[in-house]
């Protein structure tokens, strides 16, 4: 005779088996994936990413996961809205997506339909131009630079601003550059290689926490007429913000703004947004550079900003531009 408790549980086993595939399922089909592409390993934009992923991870219970990916600078990141699909955020000077938008700059002869949909969603820590050289000094002036061996690194915002640093204050025949990236740059000036390096991120930037907490290092000042001569914002690195740097750095700084597609769709760009602003004071408190984030960044944003983002901005009351809608 049948036994009925026997298959009783049999079809208990299959329900509650049917029921866990089913759940995981759900739960995979409401989680919601997002590629965030910053910067190169070892700099301050790319522990921000770590930081970005892990609030919106939090803020979201899950809901939506970013995965950082590395990338080699903010015109590696444009370019590669050409060919992204899905949900893709990245960051870059917003005078980039200007010129791809316009086809010119690094994108004259890379010109895409695809650059027209790039939209904002929130603004992240201005890039701050460091130079870095080997010494006890704590701060010094760009004629330090004379006669020295750097390392600037290549196809980054940092090496092009470094390069036309180096030409507009007569430098450029007197330095020998290094061919190689800038994440080497800590270990070659620690081992010799190089004399300094320069470098542009957020401060404090990782890199040169790195190399100050080894060796002693110095940073280059510049002047208010150089500073001047350049066109780029003022910055100021504060005194004690590195081993060894008890002065205020003059030196300058770009905008960075986090961007979209017009493939993510409303409700994610949302929520990334919401997600951010109300993050941001705990990232602050692990993170000071986030405390520098205001909504008065936006002003800084070139072309739109995604639905959305919009959508939060207005909900929670903060002023957008009119050239942002």
């Amino acid at each position: 005779m049948r036994n009925p408790f026997r298959s009783l549980r049999r079809t208990l086993g299959v329900s509650v088996a049917t029921l866990a595939l089913a759940t995981t399922a759900l739960s995979a089909s409401a989680e919601t994936r997002v590629t965030y592409k910053s910067a190169s390993a070892g700099t301050a934009y790319y522990q921000m990413g770590v930081e970005l992923s892990e609030a919106i991870r939090q803020g979201t219970d899950d809901a939506i996961i970013l995965t950082l990916e590395e990338s080699q600078g903010s015109v590696q990141n444009v370019m590669e809205v050409m060919a992204r699909q899905g949900n893709y955020v990245f960051t870059t000077p917003p005078a980039l997506v200007e010129q791809a938008m316009a086809g010119e700059g690094a994108f004259a002869e890379r010109q895409n339909p695809r650059f027209q949909e790039i939209r904002g969603l929130f603004p992240i820590p201005s890039i701050t131009m460091h130079f870095v050289l080997a010494g006890d000094e704590g701060v010094t002036d760009i004629a330090a630079l004379e006669g020295k061996h750097l390392l600037i690194g290549r196809g980054t915002f940092g090496a092009r601003e470094a390069d036309r640093y180096l030409e507009l204050f007569g430098l450029k025949e007197q330095v020998q550059i290094a061919d190689a990236a800038i994440g080497s740059g800590p270990d070659a000036l620690k081992n010799g290689q190089i004399d300094g390096f320069v470098t542009a991120s957020s401060f404090p930037t990782p890199n040169v926490i790195e190399t100050a907490a080894s060796m002693p290092v110095t940073l280059v000042s510049l002047t208010d007429e150089q500073i001047e001569q350049t066109g780029a914002p003022r910055q100021t690195i504060p005194g004690g913000t590195y081993p060894g740097v008890d002065k205020d750095v003059a030196t300058t700084s770009l905008p960075v703004i986090a961007y979209t597609t017009t493939n993510m769709d409303d409700d994610t760009a949302y929520m990334l947004t919401k997600t951010f602003w109300e993050r941001r004071d705990a990232m602050a408190e692990e993170a000071a550079w986030w405390s520098s984030i205001t909504p008065d960044m936006l002003e800084n944003m070139t072309g739109t900003l995604h639905p959305g983002a919009l959508r939060y901005y207005e909900e929670a009351g903060i002023e957008v531009p009119d050239a942002l809608r």
